[in-house]
């Protein structure tokens, strides 16, 4: 059998602020899901992303240690330039920290990138016109 990727996972250390920031981002994550240990949502194209609080982690890894940042970045098409200017502002507000402001970037882009609540890299873009 060959491994299929299927799950992206983050641990947060605050369940209810991490969803805040990721509701922003049009993550469908009921309200009642900061209630629970470990919850996943369903992406566009079957790709899950999965949250775990450090509890959680820690009841079968006990030596785990929460580390902010370094990993993996997930973006987010906004699909225009002023749509990244928006968004960007948008999670400044629920516990975003700007790590690079909106930019027009030589490749083509508008370009940002936040960390998210728990240090996770959260790039935002769009194609800029002609």
């Amino acid at each position: 059998m060959t491994p299929t990727f299927s799950v992206i996972g983050l641990v947060s250390a605050d369940l209810a602020r991490t969803f805040a920031f990721y509701r922003r981002l049009g993550l469908d994550i009921p309200e009642e899901a900061a209630a629970q240990p470990h919850v996943e949502v369903t992406l566009p194209g079957g790709l899950r992303l999965a949250f775990d609080t450090v509890a959680t982690i820690r009841s079968f890894d006990p030596d785990f240690v929460h580390t902010t940042g370094g990993g993996p970045s997930l973006a987010f098409d906004c699909g225009t330039p002023d749509g990244v200017d928006s968004t960007y502002a948008d999670l400044l507000t629920v516990g975003g920290t700007s790590t690079l402001a909106p930019f027009d970037a030589f490749w083509g882009q508008r370009y940002a990138t936040l960390t998210d609540p728990d240090g996770n890299h959260v790039d935002l873009f769009a194609a800029l016109p002609g």
